[in-house]
């Protein structure tokens, strides 16, 4: 065997294509549409590498287009999610021994995998499967993922290189073991780049993985998984399940072998798995890693000072791109009366502009939600505030005849305690409450006071004084904190992204940080020429 300390390719940030009238790329994207439309794919679980086709097949339609038909999902139960665990378990031994280097290369190979040959069929199964524009596709779904895989393999080889230091006569160091167990990884159906990142993370850290899945997103789930294996992924180190949760918790909490679970979801579902996981503790052979990104009720603050137009645009991108489902979307703003008539005139003039509409349409800037339990959950909202006389300044519409289309809508709200600035809507829903300007400090204990949730927040501001007072009283109210821009577009390697509170484990996605929490470091200690005599020099006769 040949050896060498090996240093991956320095990592650099996917460059985001533009999909300009005439240019290249549109034309590509658009003939990848056209052809996952002409065709209704039937779509497997991956097991142990084999293609598992239960018969039990569900329907996959456009959250815009409900009348087409894109394919059908084979979804499993209890036997496919414990032949999982089997396949994981019996994959590990010659995963987690396998050289760092070779598991680093299969990651990097899909990376450059989805950033050429599979780049538009990834972004048209997300615009199709659930709803993206083509901007916020390729900023998820081509550059994002590129961005997990690349930046993760050199946070891995960061880890191994981090070394204790050693005294004379001995060599210290730290090995990072998988660890003992497999891994779940539940993944949501907003960002493709998160369901490809959860799975392969701790997978690159030498584990092996149970992967379910959001229903909503099996579709763009189906081309990852494409990737992953013609990238070399070996048999049985990531597997593909199509379950629903209650069953895959079941069989998953319950195994003595569960080593760590990678969530991204509800707050109240992960509480839950947290509850689940502790009633269990003393059945698991190790403590497993708990690490989950949650909810989020992201805050908007505006002082007298802040730039009207910079601060309308960031609200109207913050609150409605990609409808608003987005756990860093700006949710709730708190904006003072001085600069208010002006901001809302701003937001009204672009929301009198924005078309809503199919992802094929691509001057479209709002598409569809996801599906029609959202649907009622965001319209439920809506025309509660109606019942409670709240002023509706734009938006309140909404239709689901052909697909989940919800208006843009923002609320003011006379109380900033009402209920859409407390509870996470994920819809394009943007509450506002107006304050006098000689408030600013007292709006900010409002600000970290008034949600569970502490993941993304925004000041907008050109007084430095109170930018800074801002960032240190809302120090803990955001896990992610931004000056003069939105709360969302965190991008990989340059803001690691998660929050604490009711809005997750903030185990940061995107730095070294994540990375170390599917490791279990071993210490070793080696001494070269051991003494060999118990005696000290403290016990010799004076």
């Amino acid at each position: 065997m040949n050896y060498g300390i090996f240093t991956i390719p320095e990592p650099k940030n996917e460059p985001v294509y533009g999909y300009a009238p005439g240019s290249k790329e549109r034309e590509l994207l658009k003939k990848a549409i056209q052809e996952l439309k002409s065709k209704e794919l039937d779509i497997p679980m991956f097991i142990g590498g084999e293609e598992v086709r239960t018969g039990n097949r569900k329907r996959i339609a456009p959250p815009h287009e409900l009348s087409h038909t894109l394919g059908y999902y084979h979804k499993g139960g209890r036997e496919e999610v414990e032949r999982a665990i089997r396949a994981a378990l019996n994959a590990k031994e010659l995963w987690e021994n396998m050289s760092w280097e070779h598991r680093a290369s299969i990651f990097l190979k899909a990376a450059e995998l989805i950033s050429s040959k599979y780049r538009y069929e990834l972004n048209a199964a997300t615009m199709l499967g659930q709803s993206k524009n083509v901007f916020q596709a390729e900023i998820d779904s081509a550059c994002e993922i590129i961005d997990f895989l690349r930046f993760n393999v050199k946070f891995m080889e960061q880890i191994y290189r981090e070394q204790p230091i050693s005294s004379a006569g001995i060599w210290n160091r730290v090995e990072h073991r998988a660890l003992e167990g497999f891994v779940f990884a539940l993944t949501p159906f907003n960002f493709t780049a998160i369901a490809g990142n959860l799975p392969t993370s701790p997978a690159m850290m030498g584990n092996c993985v149970v992967w379910k899945p959001a229903e909503t997103q099996i579709y763009s789930a189906h081309v990852l998984m494409k990737v992953f294996r013609e990238a070399g992924v070996p048999d049985g180190v990531i597997n593909l399940v199509f379950v629903d949760g209650p069953t895959a918790g079941e069989v998953i909490f319950a195994h003595p072998d569960f080593a760590g679970i990678h969530f991204t979801g509800g707050t109240s579902t992960f509480q839950r798995i947290w509850k689940t996981i502790g009633e269990n503790i003393a059945i698991y052979k190790t403590y497993p890693r708990i690490v989950g990104e949650t909810g989020g009720k992201d805050f908007v603050l505006a002082h007298h000072s802040a730039d009207t137009k910079a601060l309308a645009t960031a609200l109207i991108r913050g609150a409605f791109e990609y409808q608003g489902q987005k756990c860093s979307a700006a949710s709730r703003a708190y904006i003072p009366s001085s600069i208010w008539e002006e901001v809302k005139n701003y937001m009204l003039a672009d929301l009198k502009e924005i078309k809503m509409g199919s992802v094929e349409d691509f001057t479209c800037f709002i598409n569809a939600v996801i599906d029609e339990k959202s649907f009622d959950k965001i319209t439920g909202y809506i025309e509660q505030a109606k019942k409670d006389g709240v002023n509706i300044i734009a938006g309140g519409n909404y239709d689901k005849t052909k697909g989940f289309f919800i208006e843009p809508t923002i609320l003011q709200v006379q109380d900033p305690m009402y209920v859409t600035m407390q509870e996470e809507i994920f819809g394009p829903v943007l509450s506002v409450y107006v304050y006098q300007p000689e408030n600013f400090e007292d709006v900010l204990t409002l600000v970290d006071k008034t949600s569970p949730y502490a993941l993304t927040g925004a000041i907008f501001a050109q007084d430095r004084y109170a930018i800074d007072l801002a960032s240190k009283r809302l120090r803990h109210s955001a896990g992610n904190f931004y000056i003069n821009d939105k709360p969302t577009g965190a991008v990989v390697g340059q803001q690691p992204f998660g929050g604490a509170r009711a809005s997750g484990t903030n185990d940061k996605a995107g730095s070294m940080l994540n990375l170390l929490r599917w490791t279990s470091a071993r210490a070793i200690k080696e001494t070269f020429v051991p003494p060999t005599d118990y005696k000290y020099p403290f016990m010799a006769e004076s």
